[in-house]
């Protein structure tokens, strides 16, 4: 077994866990998280951790093995403390503002793109140029931020668009005279 598939899951107090045969729901503050699991892999609770075996070291058990660590770990972790993405707006005139629960971005067309706010996510606008996109699922919050950005991709030449806090944007020098 790999170092990183024999790592027990620890779950916190207040989160609860229910196993069956075919799938793994975690409930916790920050909401309920289920997945199904695949047919071989076993998910077991010993104590306060959950184990995750594998029948034997071929490599599909072992690719599905780590899978299903990572997938059970990441539902822990996001009923503990939940998931965020913080994008940034750069561009004059380019802006997002809440109405409601859902987003409203101008991004320089004619008109304002409206993204609505599934179950189980949250928007943030701390300033008019930036967002946190928040919620339980790491799986949705990557999604949801991915749409985001991909309303306005930031351009090589000048930087404007939508892009993830931190984000390096390689620049091109443009035409010369």
């Amino acid at each position: 077994m790999s170092r990183i598939g024999r790592q027990p899951i620890p779950v916190p107090a207040g989160v609860t866990v229910a196993i069956e045969p075919d799938r793994v729901t975690v409930n916790g503050p920050k909401g309920e998280l289920f997945e199904r699991i695949p047919r071989d892999i076993t998910v077991a609770r010993v104590g306060d951790e959950l184990v995750v075996t594998r029948p034997t070291d071929r490599g599909q058990h072992r690719a599905l093995h780590g899978l299903t660590r990572s997938l059970v770990a990441n539902m822990v972790e996001g009923v503990t403390n939940g998931f965020e993405k913080r994008l940034e707006i750069q561009g004059v005139g380019y802006r997002a503002h809440l109405r409601g629960r859902d987003l409203e971005l101008a991004l320089g067309y004619s008109h304002a793109v409206p993204v609505k706010a599934p179950e189980g996510i949250e928007f943030e606008v701390p300033q008019p140029t930036r967002i946190v996109v928040r919620g339980a699922s790491k799986q949705q919050v990557g999604e949801i931020a991915a749409y985001i950005r991909k309303q306005r991709k930031p351009e090589p030449y000048k930087g404007k668009g939508i892009r993830y806090e931190g984000e390096y944007v390689p620049r091109k020098v443009g035409k010369r005279a």
